[in-house]
């Protein structure tokens, strides 16, 4: 396959977005030279890149690529082939994964063929730069400025390239900011800074979040946020187009500019910042404070040199800060029982203050008081309530679908707010508070069981370094009037927050291949047993259909609840079960099982397990 050049870009989106004038550059080439004896420093790296392959760009070493040197490339070659030719149909839709786009980079496990390959990430980061052209009513006189991040992934360094080359080919500049957090890729496009190069117009994120080492995907932002799932299908089938078009071989191609830029510095910074705003302006209101963090060798490990040491803090005792994309201590996800445990064997182990454990991307987050205690899922969303409660009473909280009754009472009945429980999801949740405060209905606070969580004073961008700066500000507030106060005033802000003593979620999977399914797809089969779930529950006088439920069926009886649903991508129907005893969860689940055993494809054996225990 081709490299990807502007014309054939152009030529792509003609039929979807009509002529375009075209302003380009040419270079007549007959070898590559890199000219390294003028470099000097400067704010950024800047390359300016003439008709270069991602091949080529491959081969570019980190060595010189750095921070604060300049390097000019200049070509008298024409590339041919970009790093991996291919003539194979691609099905763009199914890299598909709601709001981001996921799949598999790296070869060698079995069952995983590699969909997302160097051609194929041009081809997305082509189309998304046509996209966002598009979304500014632009015509193709405007060069972009787009920046890309990644996190840890041991295929970072080469979709990075591929990415910078599929932009830079259509005419548009890179701001390469290397190792980054997703957050911070949304927050480029607000940062006022020009001599960071910013705002960008859109960032690009490679990241998968917390899946296996040889996963990786993209999340795209311009300044209203990150895009919704009808922005990414418009952009798979754009690259869909592109690739076709550039298998055709098209050479001419535009120039773009790329730039490293220490973004994470200016970005953490801002952090810093906002922590002492709230101590009154103290330079070092964490003084004396441990606090420890497990980055789980993902992106991370900046929050303890750039984050917490300004800021006072002693963070010995932090752990797996170190960017190391096979993941060799454990999932970097605060979701899971062993990083849960990791971090909670930290603080305990250095007798901390507090814990702090990010994913891998820096999105999610959660914290472990000194005792030991966890503060994920429902405790975290607890806790970030009582703090923005106290900032904005009566605020409504937006949840996902799986948190606790225990959460409601508690927002509603001690903290004076409104639960407003959705539908699980990130951006589901973001955009519906958002959505709630354009009819009038005061939101400030946007959370998922997940870790997701996002501030309306923070652009509703979701940011686990953020809640985790929102905590140190509650602490760093209360040391001001007492230097001798510890994690306990965050612990004391969840007190009398009702939990269950079981927590339960098995996931039931639907056989697509089932005849049961007489040829129709698992959405309908899934939601044909959520209707017939409904329907069985309205007749039991021990269960209680929710009044205001938006996903799923959700159930309240024998001191617990549970939650029924379909999956948002996957042919799979969770269920989730609290409730008080073991018994009591064991009544809940013979409930459902006894509405979906007549549907003969979907795999309860799970839940049968369960019961018999």
């Amino acid at each position: 396959m081709a490299a990807l050049s502007a014309k054939t870009i152009q030529n792509a989106f003609l039929a979807k977005d009509g002529p375009r004038t075209r302003h380009s550059t040419r270079y007549t080439c007959d070898f590559c030279a890199l000219n390294t004896r003028s470099m000097h420093p400067v704010q950024g790296c800047r390359l300016t890149l003439a008709d270069t392959s991602a091949k080529w760009l491959n081969t570019i070493s980190t060595a010189w690529i750095s921070f604060g040197k300049q390097a000019n490339i200049s070509c008298n070659a024409t590339q041919g082939t970009s790093a991996v030719a291919s003539t194979e149909k691609v099905d763009f839709l199914k890299l598909q994964n709601g709001s981001d786009i996921r799949g598999v980079a790296i070869a060698g496990v079995e069952g995983e063929p590699v969909n997302i390959t160097e051609p194929v990430t041009e081809a997305i980061a082509a189309a998304f730069a046509a996209w966002l052209l598009n979304k500014k009513k632009s015509d193709g006189l405007r060069r972009l400025r787009i920046s890309v991040g990644h996190d840890s992934r041991i295929s970072a360094h080469k979709l990075q390239n591929a990415v910078t080359h599929g932009i830079t080919a259509a005419g548009h500049d890179v701001l390469q900011f290397g190792l980054a957090s997703t957050p911070a890729m949304f927050n480029s496009t607000l940062t006022e800074d020009e001599m960071n190069h910013c705002p960008a117009d859109g960032g690009i994120m490679i990241t998968a979040s917390h899946l296996p080492y040889n996963r990786n995907g993209f999340k795209f932002f311009t300044s209203d946020g990150g895009l919704n799932k009808a922005d990414i299908k418009d952009i798979l089938e754009r690259a869909s187009r592109v690739y076709e078009v550039s298998a055709h071989g098209d050479k001419q191609e535009q120039t773009g500019v790329v730039t490293q830029v220490d973004y994470m510095s200016l970005y953490a910074s801002d952090l810093v910042q906002a922590v002492r705003k709230s101590a009154g302006n103290k330079e070092k209101p964490l003084e004396g404070l441990h606090i420890v963090v497990d980055a789980g060798n993902g992106a991370g490990g900046f929050f303890v040199d750039k984050v917490l040491k300004p800021l006072g803090a002693v963070t010995s005792g932090s752990q797996f800060l170190e960017p190391d994309g096979l993941f060799p201590n454990h999932i970097p996800n605060p979701e899971d029982k062993a990083a849960m445990e990791a971090i909670t064997q930290a603080v305990l182990n250095n007798k901390a203050d507090l814990g702090i454990i990010f994913d891998t991307d820096v999105d999610r987050s959660a914290a472990v008081d000194s005792s030991g205690r966890e503060l994920n899922r429902n405790r975290l969303i607890a806790l970030m309530s009582a703090i923005v409660l106290e900032e904005h009473p009566g605020t409504t909280v937006v949840t996902d679908s799986v948190t606790s009754d225990g959460l409601t009472t508690f927002i509603e009945k001690k903290l004076g707010g409104k639960h407003h429980r959705f539908k699980r999801g990130y951006k589901n949740v973001i955009d519906e508070a958002i959505r709630l405060n354009s009819t009038g209905e005061e939101s400030h606070l946007a959370m998922e069981t997940s870790g997701h969580g996002a501030l309306k004073e923070n652009h509703w961008l979701d940011d686990g370094a953020y809640l985790m700066v929102k905590l140190l500000n509650k602490l760093a507030g209360a040391r001001t009037l007492n230097p001798n106060i510890g994690s306990k005033v965050l612990t004391d802000l969840v007190d009398g927050l009702e939990e269950a003593s079981v927590v339960v979620e098995i996931r039931f999977k639907i056989d697509q291949n089932h005849a049961d399914l007489k040829g129709g797809s698992f959405r309908d089969y899934g939601e044909s047993i959520l209707k017939h779930l409904e329907n069985v529950i309205s007749e039991d006088p021990n269960l209680h259909k929710a009044p205001k439920n938006y996903e799923g069926v959700r159930v309240s009886g024998y001191g617990g609840w549970f939650l029924l649903r379909l999956s948002l991508h996957d042919p799979v129907l969770p269920l989730n079960v609290e409730a008080q005893s073991k018994d009591d969860a064991i009544k809940l689940g013979h409930s459902v099982l006894a509405a979906v055993s007549e549907f003969s494809a979907l795999d309860t054996s799970a839940l049968s397990k369960f019961l018999q225990q």
